[in-house]
């Protein structure tokens, strides 16, 4: 089992209006120090995969095919080992919340 963080982000030649309108609240608020913000999307995913290698190859392919728009973002993936996931028993109270109606 592996977590994968993605963090996409568009390339330097590429207009980023989320990053001025961020760095523009930032001088707003007096961060007038902040000279540049770019904006992009982090993703944690978790992948049952036999090794690193394998779990490495399945993530970007995961961005290449649908996290990232190759034309005008790139990605970067960080991984870990992570524990196996166990399912919370339901004699454990693990359900879904709710109480009754």
């Amino acid at each position: 089992m592996y977590r994968a963080e993605v963090f996409v982000t568009l390339k330097a030649v590429v207009n980023d209006p989320a990053g001025l309108t961020i760095r523009g609240g930032l001088h707003a608020l007096g961060f007038e120090s902040v000279k540049d913000v770019r904006a992009g999307k982090y993703l944690v995913i978790t992948v049952d995969e036999p090794d690193e290698d394998h779990a490495r190859a399945r993530v970007e392919d995961m961005a290449h095919q649908l996290l990232a728009n190759a034309v005008i973002e790139d990605f970067r993936v960080e991984l870990r080992p992570e524990p196996a996931l166990q399912s919370p028993s339901p004699a454990r109270g693990g359900g879904q919340g709710g109480g009754g109606s």
